[in-house]
């Protein structure tokens, strides 16, 4: 049986100027990083949600509550990669997943192949990568943040 989740994920940008940005497990060079409890991926939070969402396993919160002082920092890979072990766990393995980041800035156009490369290696599936911009509206608009979304097919073992 296939099964489908979708997931969403918004960060703030950080007032550290020492903080990096990664998505999907890339640093992108130049670029504002995002606050959170963990290294605050966007790209992977939204897709760990998809992944955890579609086996009908909750969400990222119950598996990793900002509660929980003992992950503060975690990378999110790490957070993915045991996503992964709880989803085999569970009988389902991914299929494959489609993400969608939503920023102004920075422009993904070059890091979209890396960041989509870096996913596909962790998840052993595909999994496409895209950018687009909510043309100056709202809150990302307006260069506060950076949200993603993302849509994963599973398969039930």
């Amino acid at each position: 049986m296939i099964r489908v989740g979708q997931g969403f994920d918004i960060h703030r940008f950080s007032s550290d100027p020492t903080r990096l940005l990664t998505l999907g497990g890339v640093t992108i060079d130049g670029a504002r990083g995002l606050e959170g409890h963990s290294d605050a991926d966007v790209v992977t939070h939204a897709l760990i949600d998809a992944l955890l969402g579609a086996a009908g396993l909750g969400d990222i919160g119950e598996l990793f509550p900002d509660s929980d002082a003992s992950i503060r920092g975690i990378s999110s890979m790490a957070m993915l990669e045991a996503t992964i072990t709880t989803l085999g766990q569970a009988g389902f393995r991914p299929v494959n997943a489609d993400v969608t980041v939503v920023a102004e800035v920075p422009k993904l156009g070059p890091d979209k192949e890396r960041i989509a490369h870096s996913l596909t290696h962790a998840l052993a599936v595909p999994v496409s990568v895209k950018a687009t911009t909510t043309e100056r509206l709202g809150p990302l608009g307006a260069r506060e943040g950076m949200a993603a979304l993302c849509v994963a097919l599973v398969e039930q073992l």
